[in-house]
């Protein structure tokens, strides 16, 4: 607090002796320069514990009652915890300027995107107007944090004649019914990689699966998508490959198949179809692989 009781003093007493100074490029000057260092006023004060982790752990315990899904409570307290890392203050004495500081570090240091970034002030600006609704502090820092302008791509899809391509470059029933099975159900990676076997419903070619914001819904896999899979279960069958898992590893213990291993077989798939690796990035994202535009796979 002190820093800011000094820039305001500097400010006035500049502003006073030289009108044609511009205050908020004096304040930013100034409070860029004290950043790097602890004011502190003359008496002694007792030095008193960060209460922010704390904090997030109290958001994060109200977040999941208001039924956020454990993997987003999981991603806020990735970030969270090294925003408070960063600092070792209570949640009362954050700044905007010390956010600016901090998100500046990031862009710095990790050199990440702008949407990235946004997602960062986002996570930030629901933590701290959180805590200004709970009465831990006065005011939201995150109110002078501008939002960051992120370029909006159109998505692209892959034509019918690629899709071909694709399918004649499986060398194996696993390629061929994940390549069949993604493309006509249209799920997020996220979602087809928790499948279960017999989750399945093989007479009307159905899955009923959780998706963002633990929301149910159905999903349809086309006939091509059917006979590969069971042509898939049968190679299991013959090399004794037992798990629950719709799709799973080659090698012992036979694990699930994540959403990096997925991509990275879709890749594979990609490049011996003649694909290089910049054209199939632009057609898959961690979430989901956008395929082409098609009719009800039914």
């Amino acid at each position: 607090m002190c820093e800011n009781e000094i820039t305001m003093k500097i400010i006035a007493e500049v502003t006073d002796r030289f009108p044609e100074v511009d205050g908020n490029v004096l304040r930013d000057i100034i409070e860029s320069a004290l950043y790097n260092y602890e004011i502190q006023p003359k008496t002694t004060a007792l030095v008193v514990q960060s209460d922010m982790n704390e904090m997030i752990l109290l958001y994060l315990a109200t977040k999941k009652l208001d039924g956020l899904s454990d993997k987003t409570l999981a991603n806020y307290a990735l970030h969270l915890r090294r925003f408070s890392n960063y600092f070792q203050k209570n949640v009362a004495d954050i700044t905007a300027m010390d956010i600016r500081m901090f998100l500046a570090d990031l862009v710095k240091y990790k050199n990440i995107k702008n949407s990235t970034l946004e997602t960062e002030k986002s996570i930030l600006k629901s933590f701290f107007v959180w805590l200004e609704n709970e009465d831990y502090i006065v005011k939201s820092p995150t109110r002078k944090i501008k939002s960051t302008k992120v370029e909006k791509r159109v998505r692209k899809s892959l034509t019918a004649e690629e899709l071909e391509l694709m399918r004649d470059a499986c060398k194996t029933n696993r390629q061929r019914a994940l390549l069949e099975f993604t493309f006509s159900t249209g799920g997020r990676l996220s979602e087809i990689t928790q499948i279960n076997i017999q989750d399945i419903n093989w007479n009307d070619r159905s899955v009923n699966i959780i998706g963002k914001g633990n929301k149910e819904r159905t999903i349809y896999f086309s006939p091509k998508a059917k006979i590969y899979l069971q042509k898939y279960f049968n190679d299991r069958q013959a090399n004794q490959m037992s798990s629950d898992a719709l799709f799973v590893s080659q090698k012992k213990p036979y694990g699930r198949l994540g959403n990096r291993a997925v991509e990275k077989e879709i890749g594979h798939i990609a490049e011996q179809a003649g694909f290089d690796r910049l054209f199939f990035r632009i057609f898959s994202d961690i979430h989901s692989l956008p395929w082409v535009t098609r009719p009800g796979c039914r």
